[in-house]
């Protein structure tokens, strides 16, 4: 019994030895490796977040893409107030009466005072049509980006208080327009290709992408925002859509081109529901591009196909279905998916065309 206990004991340190030389680790050094593991972790974690505050806060995004989503808005007010102009005293004035909003507006906006301007003066028609054109002159300096920060907010107030007048006129693209507006006060869109830019130029003051970080955070969150409203209008569109027996079976588009309400082209439209798999191809391929365009927008070469066919989706409304403003609206904050690079490029382009048709000046 003594000799099997001695046995025993003089076995254990052989048994140690075995399971160091077996190549697993011990306590200290599992504990070391973890340990390395973590603070790799911790400083890849820690690089991640450099780089996400450098890019929210370092400098402005799309800075050329919001541009062109400035001008493109102005333009959208502006030719919905050309194309009215008109008939303004019937469908927003005096001549609405018969409605009974200007007697008790169903909107609640005529209600605040902020917003009450064109309801107050809607039964005098020279002095509507004074502000109605006061209206398309602020439509014009969003255009130019002339004082932007001073004159956006006053045409939000003020298109607001002109398109709650009638509020059966009104639809969801008058919604996006507000919402796309009101982003955009957050964020710096006269930057390029405005007279606020020439002007800073004039004055030495060279206008690039840097800047102060609260004015740029605001700016690239209001680009945030912007993204996820286009986004979540065309996925959950196409989801809503996608429930319905039209787009399941692909004839959805050849029921609105065969009204007269949307088929503003009859021969056109004719011609373009006349073969059926066109139909469906046309009808399932929108259908698709709506909902897959947030995802596509990850990488540059899917982001060019589904902007392209976003593109055409919404030229097709515009010219079809008689939805210029519409198409033009939701065109416009697509433009800030394009990179600035991009954009640059079609600009030098621009200026070697121009330069190349120019006739030389005389010596």
């Amino acid at each position: 019994m003594t000799e099997t206990l001695s046995t025993q004991k003089k076995a254990a340190p052989a048994d140690t030895a075995a399971t160091k030389d077996s190549g697993q680790p011990g306590s200290s050094e599992l504990a070391a490796l973890l340990g390395e593991r973590a603070r790799r972790l911790a400083r890849r974690i820690g690089a991640g977040f450099e780089r996400f505050e450098h890019t929210l806060t370092g400098s402005y995004k799309a800075t050329y893409g919001i541009a062109v989503t400035r001008m493109l808005i102005g333009f959208t007010g502006l030719g919905l107030l050309m194309t009215n102009f008109l008939a303004r005293h019937y469908a927003f004035g005096a001549g609405s009466a018969w409605n009974g909003e200007l007697a008790e507006p169903r909107s609640d906006f005529p209600r605040i005072w902020l917003f009450s301007l064109f309801h107050a003066v809607a039964g005098t028609p020279w002095l509507f049509t004074l502000l109605y054109i006061l209206l398309g002159v602020l439509a014009v300096l969003v255009i130019l980006g002339w004082r932007t920060r001073w004159v956006l907010p006053v045409y939000l107030v003020a298109w607001v208080s002109f398109i709650e007048l009638n509020d059966t006129a009104g639809d969801q693209g008058d919604n996006a327009y507000r919402m796309f507006l009101l982003a955009m006060l957050f964020t710096n869109s006269s930057l390029r290709w405005s007279l606020d830019a020439r002007r800073a130029r004039r004055q030495g003051q060279e206008r690039t992408a840097e800047g102060h970080w609260i004015p740029v955070t605001a700016h690239n969150l209001a680009l945030v925002v912007l993204a996820f409203q286009v986004c979540a209008i065309y996925m959950s569109g196409g989801l809503y859509k996608a429930g319905g027996d039209p787009w399941k079976h692909g004839y959805a588009i050849y029921n609105p081109l065969q009204t007269a309400q949307f088929g503003t082209w009859p021969v056109l439209s004719d011609l373009l529901t006349a073969w059926g798999p066109g139909v469906v191809v046309v009808t399932w391929g929108s259908l698709l591009f709506q909902i897959a365009f947030p995802f596509m927008l990850f990488n540059r070469y899917t982001r060019i196909i589904a902007l392209l066919g976003i593109l055409s989706f919404h030229l097709g409304i515009a010219l079809l279905m008689g939805l210029p403003w519409f198409s033009l609206t939701m065109i416009a904050v697509d433009a800030i998916f394009i990179r600035d690079r991009s954009y640059r490029k079609v600009a030098r382009g621009a200026r070697l065309v121009r330069d190349a048709v120019r006739p030389p000046r005389p010596s």
